[in-house]
């Protein structure tokens, strides 16, 4: 299991897994983690059960130990949580009857996100819902972060002049860089500046914590 950023005007995690219920907390537990980079710990809860009712209902109605991949992905005010299986049975409401255990899963989806559906791909099915971010959800200084970052994710020129991909570690190396050169264009100790904004990040992490 791992994640990796996809350099896209979103913000993306993807995360395969194997679909099996000594998986599921391992897969909700990384998406929880997720959700905390990004400063979304607002919806860590409702994300955490739709991750979980998306997994299982892989290995329930699919297989279990198949293949399967979860995707997050960051959508301005909507958060997608996305799971990808290779089966192209496509998932049913039915009505939730009291003693029916099938289908419960998709009354969750229903209740909890602001939208929800299904696509068919080449090689399977995908079963996406989303979360509304609403005002304050999110930590403005880690949105303000991510909105600058969007800028230097693209396609960058390397130092054998090729043309690559940023990662998004690479591209907050880039930010960072070209603003101590900026402080030091103004008559500013980049030193101190740096020094100035650990010291502030580490006050501000305190008071969370």
């Amino acid at each position: 299991m791992f994640a990796r950023e996809v350099p896209e005007g979103r913000l993306r995690c993807v995360l395969p897994f194997e679909a099996a219920p000594a998986e599921v907390p391992l897969l909700r537990r990384a998406a929880v983690r997720q959700l905390g980079r990004w400063g979304l710990p607002a919806v860590t809860d409702e994300a955490a059960l739709l991750v979980t009712e998306l997994a299982t209902n892989v290995f329930k109605h699919v297989g279990e130990g198949v293949s399967a991949t979860l995707i997050l992905e960051w959508r301005g005010e909507r958060l997608r949580v996305e799971v990808h299986d290779k089966s192209r049975v496509m998932p049913t409401l039915r009505s939730a009857e009291c003693d029916a255990e099938c289908g419960r899963g998709l009354h969750l989806l229903t209740a909890l996100a602001a939208d929800w559906g299904t696509v068919l791909t080449p090689v399977g099915k995908g079963v996406w819902c989303e979360i509304l971010l609403s005002a304050g959800k999110a930590c403005p200084r880690i949105e303000r972060g991510a909105k600058a970052l969007e800028g230097y994710r693209g396609r960058q020129i390397g130092r054998l002049g090729r043309v690559r991909e940023a990662g998004l570690d690479e591209a907050a190396v880039e930010l960072i860089a070209d603003l101590l050169h900026w402080s030091a264009a103004c008559g500013r100790d980049p030193d101190d500046v740096l020094d100035r904004a650990q010291m502030r990040y580490e006050a501000e992490a305190d008071a969370v914590a």
